[in-house]
């Protein structure tokens, strides 16, 4: 029998037997039948009218219709990821060409730049700079502490998160830790900008900014001590003084009954933990202990 004569008298309930059963060997027999029990349970609105069957049949023959799926791997769109992704490769390899250097604890590493100025790492930092770049622009970016011998030529600059010293050639450490930035000119002259302080510094002179307090004094050394094993400290707060120990042995120390915001003034060796921990520990009336091999216990006095 013919398929929409049988769908029409199914709709208008004038199916006999033999067309009832002719109808259920339909293969969209149960889409049918769904679509009508569904349709029981929506509530028509007050301006909806009753489908005539070839309205009903329109609108299943375009439920029918094949949807074309869009193939996103058209060649056309493999061709620009290839090049997107081989420029990607390109500009991060090639055209900067970053160098990175980082120190762990405890170590110290000489770094020679494209134009022989030397670089002396402290223990836990790091710096990065472009080769590519280096002959026009001299400029590297420092996270911690490094001491610079500075090859006469253009301008160099080291930017770090708390300012920038701009120098030709010369000698100079930059200390960058949390809070804390430092500049100390060992020959010839330093141009530091920090936000809005600006400062040139000849040999001898020091620019600091601690917990955003700055201050300008002097220094008598030819070179920072670190450079020897040696860190030194002059009114600074004794957790800035633990935190360079921890850097220097790679180790943990904790406090008891001890204010941290003391100021000290001395130093440490770098090469004997238990010499080190005597030398900032009794001018300040502590104790300690090694608790384990890479912890130790700071006590002030019982109060």
């Amino acid at each position: 029998m013919d398929k929409d004569y049988l769908i029409e008298k199914w709709l208008n309930n004038e199916l006999n037997d033999a067309e009832k059963e002719a109808f259920k060997q339909l293969d969209d027999y149960q889409f049918n039948v769904d679509i009508i029990k569904n349709a029981e349970f929506f509530k028509a609105s007050n301006f909806t009218e009753v489908e005539d069957f070839e309205s009903f049949k329109a609108r299943y023959q375009a439920q029918n219709v094949p949807v074309k799926k869009l193939n996103w791997i058209h060649p056309f769109l493999r061709i620009a990821s290839v090049l997107v992704i081989a420029f990607g490769v390109y500009f991060t390899f090639f055209y900067n060409n970053l160098t990175q250097v980082q120190t762990l604890a405890s170590e110290k590493v000489i770094i020679e730049l494209p134009d022989a100025s030397q670089v002396t790492l402290n223990a836990l930092s790091n710096i990065e700079f472009s080769k590519r770049k280096w002959d026009d622009n001299r400029q590297l970016s420092l996270e911690g502490e490094a001491f610079f011998k500075v090859a006469k030529g253009k301008q160099f600059d080291v930017v770090t998160t708390d300012g920038i010293v701009s120098v030709v050639g010369t000698e100079f450490n930059v200390k960058q830790r949390e809070n804390y930035f430092e500049v100390q000119c060992f020959e010839g002259v330093v141009k530091v900008t920090s936000d809005t302080i600006i400062r040139q510094l000849i040999a001898g002179d020091t620019y600091k900014i601690l917990n955003g307090n700055f201050t300008q004094g002097k220094t008598t050394s030819s070179q920072p001590q670190w450079i020897v094993n040696k860190s030194s400290f002059e009114s600074i707060p004794f957790k800035e003084v633990i935190s360079e120990l921890q850097r220097q042995y790679d180790i943990e120390v904790s406090f008891k009954n001890v204010d941290v915001n003391r100021l000290f003034t001395g130093g440490f060796t770098h090469e004997n933990l238990d010499n080190a921990l005597i030398s900032i520990t009794q001018p300040m009336n502590l104790t300690y202990a090694l608790s384990s091999s890479n912890h130790v216990v700071i006590n002030g006095q019982n109060k």
